[in-house]
């Protein structure tokens, strides 16, 4: 199953520029606006899997599309902005953004970036699907799997996916948390 994405920028070319991109790369768009509201309808209607959103949109912009998607299960944004300043990205951290990027962006750069936000919700994802209590035992898993990925990343030479895929492997095939395999890898008492 491909990923899928929504694409938001109120100048065409640079929506057409990101579909070409996206669909060479094997994404698939299934939707376009050229403004804030109607971004917002369709992220709510498809539920896509990444969301790249312009910060300046008439309407609303960006930010508030980010903003107003709140706790939205499903869909990571990136924002796609010219302008890079400090005060923004704080508000975009705060706004649940996943990533920011500015113009004008190139393959080389939008690609990783979006392997890397889709990397890491699945990574949230799969955790917080482990974890069913409160907000600081989903915290300190996080926290224990950070820290059994550098274990492997260093002593083993893994990359961090290589990593996070070792643990949650381990953690099915062995019917534990991937908490306590994180434990073992960082104590040294599992190794790959």
């Amino acid at each position: 199953m491909s990923t899928t994405v929504v694409i938001a920028d109120d100048e065409a070319i640079i929506r057409l520029d990101l579909k070409e991109i996206l669909l060479e790369a094997g994404y698939d768009v299934v939707g376009e606006a050229g403004n804030g509201e109607d971004a917002l309808k369709l992220i709510r209607t498809l539920s896509p899997d990444l969301a790249l959103l312009d910060v300046k949109m008439p309407g609303k912009t960006g930010l508030e599309v980010a903003r107003d998607l709140g706790e939205h299960p499903r869909t990571s944004v990136v924002l796609l902005t010219a302008f890079s300043q400090r005060d923004m990205i704080e508000e975009a951290r705060t706004a649940g953004v996943a990533a920011y990027l500015v113009k004008p962006f190139r393959r080389h750069e939008l690609l990783p970036a979006l392997s890397t936000v889709l990397f890491r919700a699945r990574e949230t994802e799969a955790i917080e699907g482990e974890v069913t209590g409160a907000a600081e035992d989903k915290l300190e898993t996080r926290r224990r799997v950070e820290a059994a990925k550098g274990a492997l990343m260093e002593h083993h030479g893994m990359d961090e996916e290589e990593a996070f895929g070792f643990i949650q492997r381990t953690a099915m095939a062995t019917r534990q948390r991937m908490r306590d395999v994180a434990d073992q890898v960082v104590g040294g008492t599992l190794q790959p």
